[in-house]
């Protein structure tokens, strides 16, 4: 099977960053995930940010930069 190719970071950043509202940031990893997560997918933290600020703030940081960290996707 083909693998897919990588999302458009900058586009996805984007995207957060217009919607702040629905997202928040993992204060044990920095990543960003939906306002519904009660956990981390990636760290298993619990804590969160979900300033308006600081959700676009991070955004901007992940999506000018390539991946570094490693997802549940990865590992599949």
């Amino acid at each position: 099977m083909p693998e897919s190719p990588p999302p458009n970071r900058a586009a996805t950043a984007e995207k957060i960053a217009t919607n702040p509202s629905g997202y928040k940031v993992c204060e044990g990893c920095d990543s960003i995930v939906g306002k519904g997560a009660d956990l981390c997918p990636n760290c298993h933290s619990y804590r969160f940010d979900n300033t308006p600020e600081r959700v676009v703030l991070q955004a901007r940081i992940l999506g000018a930069r390539r991946q570094t960290s490693v997802t549940a996707g990865d590992l599949g």
